[in-house]
């Protein structure tokens, strides 16, 4: 789960990469690198979580904030599919919306980069018996009212 909060500090960050290594655990990956920049909320221990979980840090260079792309993708995708789609009432309704969107973008939502698979699920097996494809069963199902839909074909 995305881990936030309105004041981090050093503490809070330790804590949120200990629960991110059990969190790649639990899911059985497993990540080569850990890309961050040079702030001081990144102690030394920090290094050794993630080097006794086998993750390398690559740190990005001073103002240069396209080393990061990545997750300067993923911040845009963020707000062209839900942030700027959605009213949100006060900071509890902003978390819940970023837990629904990283599941869905984890779980549900295609990626033209993975051949239209999700991070967290294979490519769908395709369907090439034409009986099948005339009586597909397609269902729609809506996340946070609406904004979001992720659909599943039921057998």
């Amino acid at each position: 789960m995305l881990g936030t909060t309105a004041h981090p500090t050093a503490t809070w960050v330790i804590q949120t990469i200990k629960n991110l290594v059990m969190d790649l655990q639990d899911a059985d990956c497993r990540a080569r690198y850990l890309i961050r920049d040079r702030d001081g909320k990144f102690p030394a221990l920090i290094q050794e979580i993630l080097i006794s979980a086998g993750i390398k840090t690559v740190l990005t260079g001073v103002c240069m904030p396209r080393m990061n792309s990545i997750m300067e993708r993923w911040v845009q995708s963020c707000r062209h599919e839900l942030l700027d789609r959605c009213l949100l009432w006060n900071e509890q309704h902003l978390r819940h919306a970023l837990r629904e969107y990283e599941q869905f973008y984890n779980q549900h939502r295609f990626h033209p980069a993975l051949a239209q698979a999700a991070p967290l699920r294979g490519v769908p097996i395709p369907i090439t018996d034409p009986a099948q494809i005339i009586h597909l069963n397609i269902r729609r199902r809506d996340r946070l009212g609406g904004v979001l839909h992720e659909y599943l074909h039921v057998a």
